[in-house]
């Protein structure tokens, strides 16, 4: 591959390669009897959703989640009452022979947090709102103003420092890009770097107090921000000589696949990376079904053989080092990659959807229904959905009926040439065949190249209407297309690239994982004009719907409504589940618009910072409705809500009625 991976070696400061996979080594932490970071396998852990008052109950979901492979619980104490009662919590869980570390998630309440240290396993603040002000307010601090307010925190802070340390209560400082103090916010912005600095605020702090055990999260529901966030995060501390263990999610992901997609695309991408030590899958499903999607994307990488030794001293120095941005692209900030398009690929278009149809019946036209084309007999049209893929490749295969106009179809190289009708059909190459070939398409034609074999002294040759598909099979092609971008970035040829990746044997749960982590990590990076998920065996359906969720999750092709759901807790004063199904079924038409819906104001209107519209529970029965952050209705009656919520959405002009 002349070198191309070990030239493009250099990390950046945030990881051990970006081309061999290499987990990055961290510090250990001793949470209950099952250590954290370190050699340790990955963690899986959850979150309960029953009343923290509710003794059995939370004993009896927690025991689920044990045995659905959670090895950290935690359970919210949002004042001291709760807090006191995990004990009672912690006790029946013992007597019934489950050892299972527990953690208190605090929010706002320094004596909760002071009382559960001394009970559970674990205790997790946010630094945003423990002791610190998060009021939406537009709040200028001189540095003097800062400094002072920092010192007030320190004071309110140290006590529970100084418990966790008398106890050997591990500590999670805990970020939130949607709960960032005013003080924060005045001197950062609303940014990745605003969310790692109110970590290290706090890190400091605990330093200072000679204490360690410590678990450090960059949590948001827009999977970019996550990314960098973590990234960010981890050179920062880097820097500072620390390498604290990362708890790894994306807030409010939502339920289904487009949960399990966002999921995967913001904690895969930093897994493939080497970061993370525990995993936490946010879903607004019962929380029983987290713990498998959490160790299926864990054991990816339990399986996958390091090609560098972790922890030798040159991985160490490396990872201690500062080091300039990459010469190509930041890891810290999204910019898509510059290229020329080429018929609508490329450039400032969307990125397209490909999907290999060469499989199905070609003489049926309602074959096309599930990638977005609904054939009508009686009209001899096609309707098209909003997600409807954009090529199809139909190998050797003729279809017997005229496909839709606006879906391009590509051929072999061989069976395009003998096409008497080449309109809107397309060829594909090999490599070789494209450096022979003495008859090709006068506006687009697709090279395909293989990145583990991908040679350089090739590219320079190709013609301005040439779209590469650049494919893998192995198990860490992510990195080396990642580095095939990079050369190319640095000799600055643009081609536009469609990313392909081929998967052999995996159930639809798992490729949906898989390939939102492979292709979404790439795409976060601003790299990829097209994707080509090939899953032979896999119905059309599932791919077509991935490959646009994955489109989706990385903000880079919005084809639908987005739903920034949490996943529910103690503190949540409504059915999550209930109400995200009911608002969904009324607004899954709104193409684009992103509406939050949160189960209490902890988790709103902070975690939905990211959202246009909100849906709030703030008392029993009531709820908020918010425009952004802006308030717009408070404590409307649950029963009118929804309609609420829609006529805001339509005084505001984004309402469109369903077709």
């Amino acid at each position: 591959m002349e070198n191309i991976l070990a030239k493009h070696d250099l990390a950046g400061g945030y990881c051990n390669s970006l081309t061999a996979y290499s987990r990055y080594l961290t510090r250990e932490v001793n949470i209950g009897d099952i250590a954290l970071g370190g050699h340790n396998p990955i963690r899986i852990q959850s979150m309960t959703t029953t009343d923290t008052m509710d003794t059995l109950a939370t004993v009896e979901q927690t025991i689920r989640m044990v045995e659905s492979g959670c090895e950290y619980v935690r359970i919210t104490a949002p004042s001291i009452k709760e807090a006191e009662n995990l004990a009672n919590i912690k006790k029946e869980l013992r007597l019934r022979g489950y050892q299972v570390p527990l953690i208190a998630d605090i929010h706002f309440t320094p004596n909760a947090a002071e009382m559960a240290a001394r009970i559970v396993e674990k205790v997790r603040v946010n630094p945003g709102n423990y002791a610190d002000k998060k009021k939406f307010e537009n709040i200028e601090y001189t540095q003097d103003a800062y400094n002072a307010e920092l010192s007030r925190i320190y004071k309110k802070f140290i006590p529970l420092v100084k418990i966790c340390k008398e106890y050997g209560t591990a500590m999670r400082i805990g970020t939130n890009h949607g709960s960032l103090s005013d003080r924060i916010m005045s001197h950062y912005g609303d940014t990745p770097r605003g969310m790692v600095e109110s970590a290290m605020e706090f890190i400091r702090m605990c330093e200072d107090q000679n204490y360690y055990n410590l678990v450090i999260s960059m949590k948001a529901s827009n999977t970019q921000v996550m990314v960098q966030a973590y990234r960010l995060l981890v050179e920062t501390m880097a820097k500072e000589g620390m390498n604290y263990p990362l708890h790894l999610g994306v807030t409010e992901a939502g339920d289904g696949e487009d949960g399990r997609i966002k999921s995967a695309v913001g904690i895969g991408t930093l897994l493939e990376d080497g970061l993370g030590d525990t995993i936490r899958v946010s879903l607004t499903e019962d929380p029983e079904f987290e713990a498998p999607v959490a160790k299926a994307l864990a054991d990816r990488y339990s399986k996958r053989s390091s090609e560098s030794e972790v922890g030798t001293p040159e991985l160490i120095n490396l990872r201690s080092t500062p080091h300039a941005p990459r010469p190509t692209y930041s890891p810290y900030e999204y910019n898509r990659r510059v290229t020329a398009p080429v018929q609508h690929i490329g450039g400032h278009y969307h990125p397209v959807v490909m999907i290999d149809v060469s499989n199905e019946n070609l003489k049926d036209p309602y074959f096309l229904s599930p990638v977005g084309y609904n054939y009508s007999a009686g009209l001899d049209k096609y309707n098209l959905a909003d997600q409807a893929c954009d090529l199809a490749y139909l190998g050797d295969k003729l279809p017997s009926f005229s496909f839709p106009g606006n879906l391009k179809q590509v051929y072999n190289y061989q069976t395009w040439l003998k096409l008497t009708d080449k309109n809107n059909c397309h060829p594909l190459f090999s490599l070789e065949e494209f450096k022979g070939a003495e008859t090709k398409d006068e506006f687009l034609n697709f090279v395909e190249v293989d990145a583990e074999t991908f040679q350089h002294a090739n590219i320079p040759t190709f013609q301005a209407n040439v779209v590469l598909i650049l494919k893998t099979t192995s198990s860490h092609g992510m990195a080396q297309q990642r580095a095939v971008f990079v050369w190319l970035q640095e000799k600055n040829i643009q081609i536009p690239v469609i990313i392909k990746r081929t998967y052999a044997d995996l159930d639809a749960d798992t490729l949906m994982l898989y390939a939102a982590t492979d292709i979404g990590a790439l795409f976060t990076d601003g790299f990829g004009d097209g994707v080509w998920i090939d899953a032979q065996g896999q119905s059309l359906a599932l791919i077509n719907s991935m490959s646009f969720g994955i489109l989706q999750a990385t903000r880079t092709r919005i084809s639908k409504t987005e739903y920034i759901s949490c996943p529910s807790c103690g503190r949540t004063l409504f059915d999550l589940q209930e109400t995200t199904q009911l608002i969904r079924s009324r607004t899954d038409h709104l193409k684009g618009i992103k509406i939050g819906i949160m189960g209490c104001i902890v988790n709103g209107p902070g975690e939905m910072a990211d959202a246009d519209y909100g849906y709030v529970g703030t008392g029993p029965d009531k709820i908020t409705l918010y425009r952004g952050k802006e308030v717009v209705k408070k404590n409307v009656t649950t029963a009118y809500a929804l309609d609420e919520l829609i006529d805001i959405i339509k005084g505001d002009g984004n309402w469109v009625e369903k077709a």
